[in-house]
């Protein structure tokens, strides 16, 4: 008997365009022989799903549950596809741990540290070979914060709103005349902003995920953009950037960052798919923590499809192994 799995989509923040173009990559490429897929699109007030017929159906929240034709579907499990807040930041988690689902991400705890990249860079800090960027944690937008920034850190700088994701609100300072707009931009969108030296280095995003009971670490992919940092259009506009899958590592390198994100993986207690971000310093080859993502996208040309491809894995098969790891 097949299994039925609830597609969760959407979300309250700007990374909910995001979500639905990996929720239509995974609902079409996910095993349909094993699995019924019911999408779910989750937004303030308005729980709901779409049926085949047009009909909107809203979710019941006391068992996640939904009434189609007058059958009442409960579902076995979550495939967690809702970047940002409330699928990324351990909000969904607790909810679904009440209610006794399971999901493919992270628990609530592990959500909740790994969106907040201060926290989560606190974390792993003692990790060995793992370097970070000495940075600053603001809690408000004031002239004592700018006066300590320019006081400890050395530009040029990166700022970014400390919960958010897709690089919505970050930017790179060059002098100290950029940084009060730097500022406004990020606490637009968060009301934490991380303020962090600048690390010159080659740029890699690799994924790590369990499944079948074990960790694997994926080929990493090195991110060479023709803008100063990896930013939004970077991200999601073709041609800006170049991704290469494998990256450009030698056998010494590979062997080294396997063993820190797998490190990072553990010591964060992560479940299912997670994608770390790091640099390779130019000048040293030391392994700098940028952060983790923990609902990567899952677009047909996205980071981790295209590492899943790289190890000769049918990507079908992968979210296959991640919904069997629930159970």
């Amino acid at each position: 008997m097949k299994k039925k799995i609830a597609l969760v989509t959407g979300g309250y923040t700007g990374e909910s365009v995001i979500s639905l173009k990996s929720a239509a990559v995974v609902e079409k490429t996910i095993d349909r022989t094993r699995y019924d897929i019911f999408k779910i699109l989750i937004y303030p007030g308005d729980w709901h799903h779409i049926t085949d017929s047009g009909e909107k159906v809203m979710v019941d929240l006391n068992d996640f549950s939904l009434t189609i034709k007058g059958e009442k579907i409960r579902f076995d499990g979550i495939f967690n596809i809702l970047h940002g807040s409330p699928g990324e930041d351990g909000k969904l988690a607790g909810y679904f741990d009440m209610i006794g689902l399971p999901y493919t991400t992270c628990d609530q705890l592990t959500s909740a540290i790994t969106m907040n990249k201060g926290y989560t860079k606190a974390v792993v800090d003692d990790i060995p070979e793992l370097n970070i960027a000495k940075s600053i944690q603001l809690f408000e937008n004031s002239s004592a914060g700018i006066s300590r920034i320019e006081s400890e850190l050395m530009l040029p700088l990166f700022i970014k709103p400390n919960n958010g994701g897709s690089s919505i609100g970050m930017s790179k300072v060059k002098t100290w005349e950029e940084l009060p707009e730097a500022l406004d931009k990020a606490f637009a969108e968060d009301k934490q902003v991380l303020v962090e030296e600048f690390v010159s280095g080659r740029e890699f995003s690799i994924g790590i995920f369990r499944g079948k009971g074990q960790i694997t670490v994926l080929p990493a992919t090195e991110i060479v953009s023709s803008k100063e940092f990896f930013d939004y259009e970077a991200k999601y506009v073709a041609g800006i950037t170049e991704e290469i899958t494998p990256g450009r590592m030698n056998a010494e390198e590979v062997e080294r960052v396997g063993r820190i994100v797998t490190q990072v993986y553990e010591k964060l207690n992560c479940k299912g798919a997670v994608r770390v971000d790091y640099f390779l310093q130019k000048e040293t080859g030391q392994f700098y923590f940028i952060e983790i993502n923990t609902v990567p996208g899952q677009t047909e040309t996205s980071l981790i499809s295209q590492q899943i491809k790289a190890i000769g894995k049918d990507v079908k098969e992968f979210y296959s192994e991640l919904i069997e790891e629930m159970f």
